[in-house]
């Protein structure tokens, strides 16, 4: 049996999701349902042109816990990534805006904080050779 992830349907010009598969709990032996079974299934997508939607495929577990502390989330049509919506814990009267998912800005932090560690070094290390 193989895991499958969810699967986004968003409107292409605006970005709002659609229909959102969600993660299955039961795992079926013949894999995730096809894109045309969604498009039967979903009411939202019936009679839509498929063209007219973007559609993700996610990993199983992909931004689980975005997923789980957003309080929205949409695809930006430009970029075709997942937008999530956060509201702000010290001013809960804002309205959100939706970033890119704070799991991937993590990821990008930690790259950029290993960089500058890395330079931060070889400055040291020159400085250090040089007789400083």
């Amino acid at each position: 049996m193989g895991r499958v992830g969810r699967r986004i349907y968003a409107d292409k010009t605006s970005g709002a999701v659609l229909a959102d598969t969600g993660e299955p709990i039961v795992y079926s032996p013949l894999g995730r349902p096809s894109i045309e079974s969604d498009f039967e299934a979903f009411y939202v997508l019936q009679g839509r042109d498929p063209e007219s939607v973007i559609i993700l495929e996610l990993e199983p577990g992909q931004y689980a816990e975005d997923f789980a502390q957003a309080d929205g989330y949409r695809v930006n049509p430009e970029t075709l990534t997942l937008e999530f919506s956060y509201r702000d814990p010290n001013n809960p009267e804002t309205p959100p805006v939706p970033t890119p998912p704070l799991t991937a800005q993590v990821a990008e932090l930690k790259a950029e904080t290993a960089a500058l560690n890395l330079a931060i070094i070889d400055v040291w290390e020159t400085l250090a050779g040089g007789g400083v």
